[in-house]
């Protein structure tokens, strides 16, 4: 039996000209979390793994200092985030969709969630990646865990991991996604009988004092 420990980036750098980056804020909830991790007597396991964006290496530096640990990840692409920019740019249906979301939050997730589903039901042509092939390396990435094992990744790849744990339909995945915060701490059991969602959409870090400051959602 192993715990899975998958926990969502921090705050990335919405709206600027790179978003694969923590903003400085993410730092701080990073290092914040690896404070309230040990704290908790949560246990650092001998397997890290992360993808292989910035966000997430970035996130998991800071994680492990705040825990006071060196981290050590392994790389696996199937915990990257799929690409939502591209998946748009394909999604025809542009007409049910605001047009500008540079700086807008709210017609950001509009889009992301009409992509998504649109994306799920096979309705846009020639996406950058299925979604059977997104679907195909998270489970790659899960089944890759040994033990008890820290992941790093964004939430939509860890939102379909619930999903499937879940066992839940496919469009579960993007209303899993929106409420995802960042650095968000997601606990599933792997044993011999089976899998099972043991925590979701975790802050240990964020309490009433600091709430204001430290909840973002991306």
């Amino acid at each position: 039996m192993g715990l899975l420990t998958v926990i969502r980036h921090a705050q990335a750098s919405f709206g600027a000209a790179n978003y694969d980056k923590l903003s400085q804020l993410g730092h701080r909830q990073s290092e914040a979390l690896g404070v309230a991790l040990k704290r908790q007597g949560w246990a650092w396991p001998d397997k890290v793994m992360v993808g292989s964006q910035v966000r997430h290496r970035e996130t998991l530096e800071g994680i492990a200092k705040g825990f006071g640990v060196a981290a050590h990840p392994v790389v696996h692409p199937g915990l990257n985030e799929f690409d939502f920019s591209a998946l748009l740019a394909a999604h025809k249906q542009t007409d049910a969709l605001p047009e500008h979301t540079k700086g807008d939050r709210a017609a950001h997730f509009r889009q992301l969630k009409a992509t998504v589903l649109a994306w799920q039901a096979d309705e846009i042509e020639n996406p950058p990646e299925t979604f059977g092939a997104f679907v195909g390396r998270v489970q790659d990435a899960m089944a890759a865990a040994e033990g008890d094992t820290l992941m790093v990744s964004s939430g939509g790849a860890i939102s379909q991991m619930v999903r499937l744990v879940m066992d839940a339909p496919a469009e579960q995945q993007i209303l899993l996604q929106l409420q995802m915060k960042n650095c968000a701490v997601n606990k599933i059991v792997q044993g011999r009988n089976g899998t099972y969602l043991h925590g979701f959409n975790e802050t240990p870090h964020i309490d009433a004092a600091n709430a204001d400051e430290m909840l973002t959602y991306s």
